[in-house]
Formats: structure tokens, sequence, C-alpha cells
């Protein structure tokens, strides 16, 4: 409930502080607004929802018993994000291509992931947000910051660290940072692929394993801002 009223605040607070900031440059007068000073009041009344939204402590969840690898790998989270769809394919299949999949065989994937990271010129350094055309996904994430945490016939986990505070600052924090690409065989030859994502923050970063992530020990990705994760 916690969760659901912070994301409530977000999103109703940045709405009335755009609508209140377009206000004060012009009134829009068919939702009410006469002058620019409710436009600039209603402004910051938004900013502060969403600051309030923000800054609601996200409760830490955790599963009831292990049914995935990434339930072992992190049992424990503040936020997560499931996608899931239906394939008409077996699970070994649909995991391989999931393996093999490449920037060049999804629809808008640099596109969106420019928008998501813009880039001019020569790439800097590899990253997922600027892979390769013509090389799997995955591979590339495993080669700029993730770690395989653990694979079977019908599930990948892999994660990495994201720093949350500056890079100079005398004791990092971090968010640990963990996903999954499951597959389920339904009836009548359909499976099921779903992906989650989990979010554990703030830890500060020590050497060696940890626990919360099967024994295995998480490096930083390189800095490109949030996840996306929904509280």
């Amino acid at each position: 409930m916690l969760q659901l009223l912070a994301v409530l605040l977000v999103y109703a607070g940045g709405i009335a502080a755009l609508v209140g900031l377009v206000s004060a440059v012009k009134p829009l007068q068919f939702l009410g607004f006469n002058r620019r000073a409710s436009g600039a009041i209603v402004f910051g009344a938004g900013v502060a929802c969403a600051l309030a939204g923000f800054l609601l402590p996200a409760p830490v969840e955790r599963v009831d018993g292990p049914r995935t690898r990434l339930d072992v790998v992190m049992p424990a989270y503040h936020f997560h994000e499931v996608h899931s769809t239906r394939v008409h394919a077996p699970p070994q299949r649909i995991l391989e291509a999931v393996r093999t999949v490449t920037p060049g065989e999804i629809r808008l994937f640099r596109t969106l992931t420019w928008i998501r990271s813009p880039r001019l010129g020569a790439r800097a350094r590899e990253s997922i947000l600027d892979a390769p055309e013509d090389e799997p996904i995955l591979d590339v994430a495993l080669r700029s910051g993730f770690v395989d945490l653990g694979r079977d016939d019908r599930e990948v986990v892999f994660g990495t660290l994201l720093r949350l505070s500056p890079a100079r600052s005398g004791a990092p924090r971090h968010a640990r940072t963990a996903m999954n690409f499951l597959v389920e065989e339904e009836a009548d030859g359909w499976s099921r692929l779903s992906t989650e994502t989990r979010v554990l923050g703030a830890t500060r970063a020590r050497g060696g394993a940890s626990p919360s992530t099967g024994g295995r020990s998480i490096p930083e990705a390189p800095s490109s801002g949030g996840c996306g994760c929904k509280r």
C-alpha cells in the first residue's frame, strides 16, 4: 500500500508540476488557470507532492520461499518490475533466443536505448545501452559490468551494482540489482517467458562475496543512471 501511495504521489506531482509550469508561462484557461500566479502555486505543490513520494520509505519485500534462481540470488528487495508474454515454442528454444538475440533483431532497440542514454560520436566504452548491432545483448551485458549469477534449462540470472553516491565519496553506496529471464512450459505447446528486475539499496560496497547474491561477488556497472524500476 505504501508503494502504491508513493507511485501515485510521484506521478500526480509530476503531472501537476508540468501543468503548473506551463500555466505560469501562459495560463491554461480551459483548465481554470486565469493568472500566472495560480500556475506557479500548482507547480510548487506538484514538486512538493513528487518529492514526498520519493521520500517515502520503501519497505523491504521478501519471497516466501525460493521458487526460482532469482529468489535464491535476491530473496529480499525494495523495488521490482515484471513483464511476461506467451510464446508458442518449447522452453529450450525460447531461452536460446534470449541468450542470442541481438540489438538488430529488436525493433527500435537502439532508438530507445539512445533516448535512455544519448550519445554522440565514437563509443566511449561498451555498454548494453550502446551494444553492437550484431552481437548478443546478454554477451555484451556480461562484458560491461554485469555478472552471470546462475542459469539452467529454464532460467538465466545476472546482476550488477549501481552506484548511488558520487564517485569520489569515501564510502560509496550502491544498489544491488538482479534480473532474470524465466521460461515456464504451459499446455498445447505454449510457454510463458517472463523477466523480472529486483533492486536492493542502498548498501555499502565491500570486498568479497555477498550472501544476498548467492555467494557471488557483483561488480559495479558503468554509470548509466537509474534502472527505471517501479516501487
